[in-house]
């Protein structure tokens, strides 16, 4: 097994170097567009070379999947697999803006064995260990376990017409760290209804689960990780109780949007 010392050493540096990059402790900070409405900073970039090298040191047998590093279909052969979002939530990063995290999981043959965010600008290092259960800053985690869908909590700007039974609360643009709002019993149930990557949701999804929440795909699928397409049609993190609900609420949406965006 790996050095777990040495992964949360490396994972707290990352953020460390994220940290000193982000324009809310007064950097200034270089971004631009990979492509329109898909912004990247030099904060990415550094955070990815960083993990990139570190991790691969410290597990040379396991493969990589991050979001800015050139897919190398070569990771289909390995068992064991980092996937990395180096910073999730850039929108919030390069605002200066406090909801942005890394995201580092280890992917064994298809399910997350272990998930860590480090988000630095909040104070805070989530882990999990499959079959270990959750935690954030060494506090024990437990979901959610709201049993009713009208009032839930869900991290959200806005709320369309057909989502107002729903109860708003804040909403960091990491992905991720909406997930593991879950985890904290800060909201009761996280969805998305577009094409995502696995790198987005492999660590907050075990965080989740680990806490005691439901986690699956939008049409209530188990997510599985290192595919050859590394992406699933959104994420459902939720209360179990109101896992079933969501799915169902969101059964129309999620069958067209999927038909025409895939």
């Amino acid at each position: 097994m790996i050095d777990s010392k040495r992964l949360e050493s490396i994972v707290a540096e990352a953020g460390k170097i994220a940290h000193g990059l982000w324009p809310g402790a007064g950097a200034e900070l270089r971004s631009w567009e990979k492509e329109p409405g898909s912004p990247v900073c030099e904060a990415d970039l550094a955070v990815d070379a960083f993990l990139k090298r570190e991790l691969g040191a410290l597990l040379p047998s396991a493969g990589w999947l991050s979001e800015e590093t050139s897919d190398d279909p070569a990771r289909l052969d390995h068992d064991l697999i980092w996937m990395v979002d180096p910073v999730d939530g850039t929108r919030d990063f390069i605002r200066g803006r406090e909801g942005w995290a890394v995201s580092v999981a280890l992917i064994s043959n298809g399910r997350p064995l272990i998930g860590t965010l480090c988000a630095p600008a909040r104070g805070e290092v989530w882990q999990a260990v499959a079959g270990q259960g959750a935690t954030r800053n060494g506090q024990k985690l437990i979901a959610s376990t709201r049993s009713e869908f009208a009032g839930a909590r869900v991290p959200a700007a806005d709320l369309m017409k057909q989502d107002r039974m729903l109860t708003k609360v804040d909403q960091p643009n990491s992905i991720a760290l909406r997930i593991a709002m879950v985890a904290a019993d800060e909201a009761d149930l996280v969805a998305t209804l577009r094409w995502g990557f696995e790198w987005d949701i492999a660590a907050a999804g075990l965080i989740a689960r680990e806490a005691g929440a439901a986690v699956s795909d939008s049409f209530g699928r188990k997510l599985n990780y290192n595919k050859r397409d590394p992406r699933a049609f959104g994420v459902v993190a939720s209360a179990p109780a109101i896992h079933g609900a969501t799915i169902d609420h969101l059964a129309e949406r999620a069958a067209a949007v999927s038909s025409r965006t895939k």
